[in-house]
């Protein structure tokens, strides 16, 4: 089963490649001298911080075995923490910004476990355990570090690169606690990855604006006429309309052509990891529900609609599998 790659994405694959070669086992003993009971404390907190952040994420790893829903959730823990760093502080201060990331990195990357912090405790514990790369983990932080110095994207191919760095990561470090096949894994958790980021951009647009960043590609909004002022006026009309529909229509591309590859996962991974792209891919269609207005309400999608889809994807994760979609000529998806 091959799977379509676009310009873009070549660069991000190079990445991503170089996570996989990384054999240096992190933290194999780091968590050796520590009572079980601080660990599985360690974890609950880790689960408690997912369900207040991320209802989605905590219902879809709730369908993973006990062990991997754990380390599910301190990889979100590990993920979280690392994006609020930038979002706490931001360009108030960005020394102290950037030395509160490089204190982060340090306790969260470093082989040795010095510090007694619950969410590095529970991270070292699962990167030991599932042997995640801690390239990938080191990815992700630079990933997040962007926001502190570049708050505007030109092109999509440079958008793409940020969703690789603060999302694909995120993938791919999931890829270890699930299970997978092989290296054919992982140009479809890129590209998740980069649906899922997408998502959430499309969703938090006027969120992303009053902090002062705008992640749509600037030369596509040029291409529909759309200026940075009927952003900050929170403008809904037919420009920005058909803009959200052909930013829409390339994400679900993207959604369709990486849910293939959930077949290169173990079969006790399949149905958490298709829960957790097909619930959050249905924040797009709320959007378009409400018309594209995603100035005035952030979207979403409501418990009763996720539990009703649940045994369809299941269906689809275990079962029927996810179709690949048909060949795309090149640069389709750019």
């Amino acid at each position: 089963m091959g799977i379509n790659t676009s310009s873009w994405e070549r660069e991000l694959l190079t990445w991503a490649y170089q996570g996989y070669q990384d054999t240096q086992a992190l933290r194999d003993h780091a968590c050796t001298e520590r009572a079980d009971d601080e660990i599985a404390r360690a974890y609950e907190i880790c689960a408690e911080m997912t369900y207040q952040h991320s209802r989605t994420f905590h219902m879809a790893s709730g369908l993973l075995p006990t062990s991997k829903r754990r380390a599910a959730r301190a990889l979100y823990a590990f993920c979280r923490t690392s994006d609020d760093l930038i979002d706490r502080l931001d360009g108030r201060n960005r020394e102290e910004t950037e030395a509160a990331l490089k204190d982060w990195a340090e306790a969260a990357t470093s082989p040795s476990l010095d510090c007694d912090d619950p969410l590095v405790l529970a991270w070292a514990d699962t990167q030991a355990t599932y042997h995640i790369p801690g390239t990938y983990a080191k990815q992700l932080i630079e990933g997040v570090a962007w926001d502190l110095r570049k708050t505007r994207y030109q092109t999509f191919e440079e958008l793409a690169a940020y969703c690789y760095g603060v999302a694909s990561t995120v993938g791919l470090m999931a890829m270890y606690i699930v299970g997978f096949s092989g290296s054919e894994a992982i140009p479809y958790a890129v590209k998740l990855g980069v649906a899922l980021q997408l998502t959430n951009i499309l969703r938090d647009v006027a969120e992303d604006w009053q902090m002062g960043r705008l992640y749509l590609p600037l030369d596509e909004l040029a291409d529909f006429e759309i200026d940075e002022t009927a952003i900050a006026s929170g403008e809904v009309g037919p420009r920005w309309r058909a803009f959200m529909r052909y930013q829409i229509e390339r994400v679900r591309s993207l959604y369709a052509e990486s849910l293939p590859g959930i077949t290169h996962l173990h079969r006790d991974g399949r149905f958490g990891i298709g829960a957790a792209a097909e619930l959050y891919r249905g924040i797009l269609d709320d959007i378009e529900t409400h018309d594209m207005d995603v100035f005035h309400r952030r979207a979403y999608v409501s418990r009763r609609k996720k539990i009703r889809h649940l045994p369809g994807i299941w269906w689809r994760a275990m079962i029927r599998g996810y179709p690949s979609p048909p060949s795309m000529p090149r640069g389709t998806s750019n």
